[in-house]
């Protein structure tokens, strides 16, 4: 069951809902319907509950009055065009914990990413706190050194051998940076697109955290140990087995602050013009 409901007293049956409907299983008879043997192709899009300008339809058990208007405040293009050319990895952090409900908001609007298929199905595996990610930290540490002892780390990853080593002697942190929070973003296996699906949802999530403020840096390294060194890691923090790791992103209140963006090395661009 889908629950389709249109509110008749709002119904001007403008017929926007069905002209943008991706699946065509509207009809307007004369208001907004859809037969019960084509429910199944719903996509769970709400585009209909999304175009209805008077707020007359409600899908899925979600009312219009609770969505975001696209009247309100947006950023401007210019802004935006700001927000993504200052960007910057960040490696340097505060030790200090985020607040709790920023952290959630956050997820909260990344989690409005698309999907392939249209799945919804990414998972958030989230460290909130420093005491959590210090344990973590040891057994990421830990793992590369059992690994590197047994002469199982892969050629490709033996200077996650040399970070381990500097961790232990110096307490040098290059995987973690000392962030205070991590989180790694999943999906079944078994879905349209699992990989892209949690890349395209970290990517909101990292636009949403600069734009609070909040510094974050993409961790290949921590994925890689999870994915091909130490598996088991997985158990440790709660990870699925049946689902695909996008990747990691660590984040926190930022030790380094940056004047300017960097300058691009330049578009490339592969222009295709098949007319002629």
């Amino acid at each position: 069951m889908i629950d389709f409901k249109v509110a008749e007293d709002k119904c001007i049956e403008c017929g926007l809902c069905k002209e943008d409907c991706p699946v065509g299983i509207i009809n307007l008879t004369p208001k907004a319907s859809i037969a019960k043997e084509k429910e199944r192709n719903c996509m769970k899009c709400q585009h209909c509950l999304a175009i209805c300008p008077t707020a007359a339809i409600s899908i899925l058990g979600k009312n219009p009055e609770d969505s975001v208007s696209c009247k309100a405040e947006m950023p401007s293009a210019q802004a935006m065009s700001n927000h993504i050319k200052t960007r910057r990895s960040v490696r340097k952090f505060k030790d200090e914990n985020l607040d709790q409900k920023l952290i959630q908001e956050l997820m909260e609007t990344a989690s409005h990413a698309p999907t392939g298929h249209n799945d919804n199905a990414v998972l958030f595996s989230l460290i909130d706190n420093i005491e959590d990610i210090i344990i973590f930290r040891e057994a990421v540490y830990n793992a590369i050194k059992k690994t590197s002892a047994e002469g199982k780390l892969p050629k490709k990853y033996s200077m996650l051998a040399s970070f381990q080593k500097l961790w232990e002697k110096a307490g040098v942190d290059i995987i973690f940076r000392n962030a205070p929070h991590m989180l790694i973003a999943t999906a079944p296996a078994k879905d349209a697109s699992p990989k892209m699906d949690s890349l395209i949802t970290l990517t909101y999530f990292e636009f949403a955290a600069n734009a609070n403020q909040v510094a974050t840096l993409w961790n290949g390294m921590i994925t890689w140990v999870i994915e091909e060194i130490d598996p088991t890691l997985r158990n440790l923090i709660g990870i699925p087995q049946d689902h695909s790791i996008g990747y990691t992103m660590i984040f926190g209140k930022a030790g380094v602050k940056y004047a300017r963006g960097i300058q691009s090395d330049g578009l490339h661009l592969n222009k295709i013009n098949l007319k002629n």
